[in-house]
């Protein structure tokens, strides 16, 4: 049972690896003011060092060599098929959301991009209309009013408030990815991913490497995205500051 059990979350660890990325491609930088949202900013920039060093040393280097060897065609047919099963936890959060007007499209995706997408290898859908939604387990708590809770930079997984840490599991439970008995062909397909999301982010690098501090830049950036996918793109403006001049343009 105990093995069984290890054995199960060593396969979630390494299926949810490429979520360390986003904050593995930078090294800490000069010190900025205490951001209340980070309480534990000294633990997470020793973690993002340590995500650092794990991407220098083993990820960055492995997705360059997947970048050499892989056509752009066929890695472009390797995104899609990815994303197309992605389309299964979206449709599950958005239907946990109760937006089913956007459920209702990532299902017509699924539909179009499985048949007249060849398995996926295409996205008709896109062009259809159909775009894309972005919705994970964590947007579904923070529409139950589950609160954001502080900032971390975990090892492994990279950037999260706590609340998305929390969200974790049932992620990677959906992963379909991840829940192929078959062990060779899901070690394969969890591989071929790792480094097809790592690759992906090669373009955010050069920002990182501009920004005065690399580590604040990231946990910003993080917070800001996870903020505008929870209100779908929409969030509120910040509250008025009852002390404030309204002829000000600041204000």
């Amino acid at each position: 049972m105990k093995i069984a059990f290890w054995k199960t979350l060593a396969r979630r660890l390494v299926g949810l690896a490429p979520v360390l990325m986003l904050a593995a491609c930078a090294s800490q930088g000069t010190s900025q003011p205490a951001n209340p949202a980070d309480p534990y900013e000294s633990f997470n920039r020793s973690m993002y060092r340590f995500n650092k060093a794990l991407d220098s040393a083993v990820l960055r280097p492995a997705a360059k060599a997947y970048d050499t060897v892989v056509p752009t065609v066929v890695d472009d047919r390797i995104d899609n098929v990815f994303s197309n099963v992605g389309e299964i936890v979206r449709i599950g959060n958005l239907v946990l959301q109760a937006k089913f007007n956007k459920a209702a499209i990532s299902t017509g995706r699924l539909l179009i991009n499985s048949t007249v997408g060849i398995a996926g290898l295409f996205d008709p859908a896109t062009p259809m209309g159909l775009a894309q939604q972005e919705e994970d387990f964590g947007q579904t708590l923070a529409q139950w009013g589950v609160p954001d809770g502080p900032y971390l930079m975990l090892p492994f997984f990279g950037p999260r408030t706590a609340r998305d840490s929390l969200a974790i599991p049932v992620d990677s439970a959906l992963e379909l990815s991840q829940n192929i008995e078959h062990v060779p062909t899901r070690n394969t397909v969890l591989g071929v991913k790792i480094l097809n999301d790592r690759q992906d982010l090669f373009p955010l690098e050069g920002h990182l490497e501009d920004a005065l501090d690399e580590y604040a830049f990231v946990r910003d950036a993080y917070l800001q995205r996870r903020h505008f996918l929870i209100y779908d793109g929409n969030p509120p403006l910040p509250a008025a500051d009852e002390d404030c001049d309204p002829g000000l343009e600041d204000c």
